[in-house]
């Protein structure tokens, strides 16, 4: 079975060959961690890292451009970004709509160009999913991340934003629809390439609750959740989308805004919660903790947390895929056992 089918059987329930794991290492850990040891690492769990040859000399990623140490980015919606690490995504430090005033003659970038986060080259993706499809390979695309809450946050910012909400600000409506109608032809363009499977990423939660109250996202966000996610679900497009934090209060809201396969974090919305609320109806792409057990528990603690999570969420008929986002700070023998542990389960069901 290949890779695109054993995704798309376990985001259907048709019984996948193995759960899907990813391990994604961050652009920073190539500056925090001795590099030959994580090379090493790599190459010795291949399931993980399949075709993996360790490259000889020193690795140097390209950072994204909104994180580069001392260099802030302007996005094309104005946004300044700036960021402590190379390779840690930055936050935004200048709002261009900071005040209302300045709204006046405000205009979208240009999608023909821009995701709204970066330069996009749309001759570029129409060719790498034309190698992909050519290949049997699955094709995934999908929205930036942050695409309608946090660029709203990031274009008033947050408390500014709240307060519109709460006040209901006569021009909210406005921006709403202007970061709408963007991301729509966003959407449009990629469904015409016909993805597999496509992504709304938004974080939408705090260490506890959501960043807004459910009352807010139902009547400012979630509408254009449903008219951003119903091109994809018409033409029979998987919807994923991921949302970090405690999104508890929300999950009802966006399983009926149209997602299909729900990418959150385990701990702070809790396994046993997850696995009531979804095992079994709704895939989960589920986001293993970079908290507590990771960082701070033991390799012991790691395999039985994996384990865990794939006997109450898991089926044999699918329906659960797992993924790790590994930032520095991780100690290496932690490394290993996530790397061992994701390799150990993922045929867990076979």
């Amino acid at each position: 079975m290949t890779r695109r089918d054993n995704i798309l059987r376990a985001a259907r329930f048709e019984r996948p060959e193995s759960i899907p794991m990813t391990f994604h290492v961050n652009a920073a850990c190539w500056h925090h961690y001795d590099q030959e040891a994580l090379k090493e690492l790599l190459e010795a769990h291949p399931r993980l890292f399949p075709g993996y040859r360790r490259p000889a000399g020193k690795v140097t990623p390209e950072y994204a451009l909104n994180a580069r140490a001392g260099r802030p980015y302007t996005d094309p919606w104005g946004c300044v970004w700036e960021t402590a690490d190379d390779g840690i995504t930055g936050s935004v430090h200048t709002h261009p709509l900071a005040e209302w005033s300045a709204f006046d003659g405000y205009a979208a970038p240009d999608p023909a160009v821009t995701d709204g986060t970066f330069p996009l080259d749309w001759a570029g993706v129409e060719a790498d999913v034309a190698r992909a499809r050519q290949q049997g390979e699955l094709v995934w695309g999908g929205l930036p991340h942050g695409h309608t809450f946090l660029r709203l946050q990031d274009l008033r910012g947050y408390e500014s934003l709240v307060y519109d909400m709460c006040d209901g600000h006569p021009d909210l409506p406005r921006l709403i629809g202007l970061v709408e109608r963007f991301n729509l032809s966003i959407v449009e363009r990629w469904m015409a390439l016909e993805p597999d499977i496509f992504s709304y990423p938004e974080d939408l939660g705090m260490q506890v609750g959501p960043m807004l109250s459910p009352q807010h996202f139902r009547h400012f966000i979630k509408p254009s959740y449903e008219r951003l996610m119903r091109p994809a679900r018409e033409r029979g497009c998987i919807v994923e989308m991921h949302a970090d934090g405690d999104v508890r209060t929300l999950a009802a809201d966006l399983v009926e805004a149209g997602v299909q396969v729900v990418n959150l974090q385990d701990l702070v919305n809790g396994v046993d919660w997850i696995a009531a609320t979804f095992a079994g109806k709704v895939c989960v792409h589920l986001d293993l903790d970079r908290q507590s057990v990771t960082p701070f528990g033991t390799p012991a603690d790691i395999d039985a947390l994996v384990r865990d999570e794939v006997e109450k969420i898991g089926s044999r008929e699918g329906g659960l895929m797992m993924i790790y986002g590994l930032y520095p700070g991780v100690p290496l023998a932690n490394v290993k056992a996530v790397m061992d542990a994701m390799e150990r389960y993922m045929g867990y069901y076979s």
